[in-house]
């Protein structure tokens, strides 16, 4: 069973006044609490009305009215996501909330099962069985014949990205059982580049086998920038397809650069969906 822990507005935080570092910490105490009995699925404050609008239909046409708004008791300031296997669980939970002077507000969810079956509702089933396949994170991951950290330095200059991550063979917690001539190699390397991510790491020589069947894909949407991203990644490599215009893009290339990475760069967008 799925409930909302509803926290009702107050004076306090319709004026935007932030908890204190104490309450933050007590909040944190519950929240790992719930989280280690499993049973959190996810939290949030809101900001004050004065920040928020209203939005109310009439005759199909929508009014939006902004705020802030005074009926205090009828604004929420934050809610919290719980997963329980009865009502009485949940509220003992809503019971250890670490604030003193505070109004909750405790509802059930709805379920998918409490519905009637029809076409309607097999909608949000199949949304439902489709975002459930959905990966957390989708990324490239590449081996390297022992040059992985140069490549991957290179990789984050030129396309402005951090290393949030990189371990070597002897940084590992399984260091004994690697090779002397794996020691200094990058075991694994994380490249952060806004939402995308880039993976990678060395491949023991008597396993690697060179890049084929697939390209790292990327689109710069500014033609000087993809021009000098293209020809970077050209240095010391062998270009495929020269940087053009095609049919569907202002411009396209295909590059596989010195470290033995393949990349295609579409710049702009010919076609219109």
């Amino acid at each position: 069973m799925k409930f909302m822990i509803i926290r009702k507005a107050d004076s306090s935080t319709e004026a935007g006044i932030m908890p204190s570092q104490e309450l933050l910490s007590t909040m944190g105490d519950y929240n790992a609490a719930m989280a280690e009995a499993g049973v959190l699925v996810t939290g949030e404050g809101l900001k004050p009305s004065d920040k928020a609008s209203r939005i109310s239909f009439s005759n199909g046409q929508p009014v939006v009215t902004d705020g802030p708004f005074t009926e205090t008791r009828e604004i929420i300031a934050g809610y919290t996501m719980i997963q329980t296997t009865t009502r009485d669980e949940a509220l003992e939970w809503v019971k250890r909330w670490p604030e003193d002077d505070v109004e909750l507000e405790l509802r059930e969810v709805f379920e998918l099962s409490d519905f009637e079956p029809g076409d309607g509702l097999q909608k949000h089933v199949d949304l439902t069985e489709k975002l459930q396949k959905r990966p957390g994170t989708v990324c490239n991951y590449l081996l390297f014949n022992g040059n992985c950290r140069e490549a991957f330095e290179f990789y984050a200059d030129l396309l402005g990205g951090d290393i949030v991550m990189s371990l070597t063979g002897a940084e590992s917690p399984i260091k004994d059982e690697i090779s002397d001539l794996m020691q200094d190699k990058v075991m694994h390397v994380c490249l952060s580049i806004g939402n995308w991510l880039l993976m990678g790491s060395d491949c023991p020589p008597e396993l690697f086998e060179k890049p084929q069947g697939f390209h790292v894909q990327i689109g710069i949407d500014d033609p000087l920038q993809a021009e000098h991203t293209f020809q970077r990644l050209a240095e010391g490599g062998t270009v495929l397809m020269p940087f053009e215009k095609t049919f569907w893009a202002e411009k396209f290339g295909m590059v596989v650069d010195r470290f033995g990475t393949p990349w295609m760069i579409n710049c702009g967008q010919c076609i219109q969906g």
